[in-house]
């Protein structure tokens, strides 16, 4: 178990369930986010923290061991709100790590940094970047954080690419892209216990039928989906698809390859 585990983004859709779910595997957790949360229960710590705030998260990563790090924007805004909250606090969190030791972090990515790949295609971890959104391009510059302190200071990383977490798939495009909240887990786990890991680059999605994806070159971590888009399929089919010429169709960032301009 991992003595004192840090969980940003904690009061998230996503932080509130992996509060829970993570729980087995730490001592300890240290839960930081800017909205309000729940208070503190058993072997937990609630401490806010805004990302921006370089001395605010050094503080808050201070005696942990290992973080997993959700914090941030989590879909498309103008540059600015991006830049502190994505690009500023991704930076700070890594700062942080390698001040106090930190020797491994997860790194919520997103499928968004390689979102204007066509649909037909399909991507391996090494594939090229082509982020869609500024939301796309903070986590695309994240990942490269998480690949520079791997290099010069040797913690390990894994940068997720989440598909789409939701509890079930919501459109035709999520029946490719779905990450079920156990998958989601399990993968965070993977990442945090797998031996060695570097900087290892993973797609979060579940077992689904027809992925855009492909983890073989994140095989180490040894991810096993459980669940599936799959029992979904008809009903998620039997509403009308988008037009052909839309770019949500055509693309892997459905809509955020047209989000913004935010002027």
């Amino acid at each position: 178990m991992i003595p004192r585990l840090l969980l940003t983004g904690a009061a998230g859709k996503l932080g509130r369930h992996l509060r829970s779910s993570l729980r087995p595997y730490a001592q300890q957790m240290r839960l930081s986010d800017i909205a309000a949360m729940d208070a503190a229960g058993p072997n937990e710590e609630v401490q806010f923290c805004q990302l921006a705030d370089k001395q605010a998260v050094d503080q808050l990563v201070q005696g942990c061991n290992a973080i997993v790090h959700m914090g941030g924007l989590a879909t498309d805004y103008p540059f600015e709100a991006i830049l502190e909250a994505n690009i500023k606090g991704v930076l700070h969190i890594y700062e942080g790590a390698r001040r106090h030791g930190v020797e491994r972090v997860v790194f919520a990515s997103s499928n968004h940094v390689v979102g204007f790949h066509q649909q037909d295609e399909v991507l391996g971890t090494d594939c090229l970047r082509r982020p869609d959104s500024y939301y796309g391009l903070s986590k695309s510059f994240g990942e490269d954080v998480a690949q520079f302190y791997w290099n010069r200071y040797g913690i390990q990383s894994a940068s997720l690419r989440i598909g789409s977490a939701f509890p079930e798939p919501k459109d035709r495009r999520m029946l490719h892209t779905w990450l079920s909240y156990r998958d989601l887990t399990e993968l965070i786990r993977c990442c945090l216990q797998a031996p060695q890991i570097g900087h290892t680059v993973v797609f979060g999605m579940s077992d689904n039928r027809d992925p855009w994806w492909n983890n073989a070159g994140a095989a180490h971590l040894g991810f096993k989906p459980q669940d599936s888009a799959e029992p979904y399929r008809s009903d998620r089919e039997s509403t009308p698809p988008l037009d052909p010429n839309d770019p949500a169709r055509r693309y892997q960032g459905g809509g955020f390859v047209k989000s913004g301009p935010f002027n």
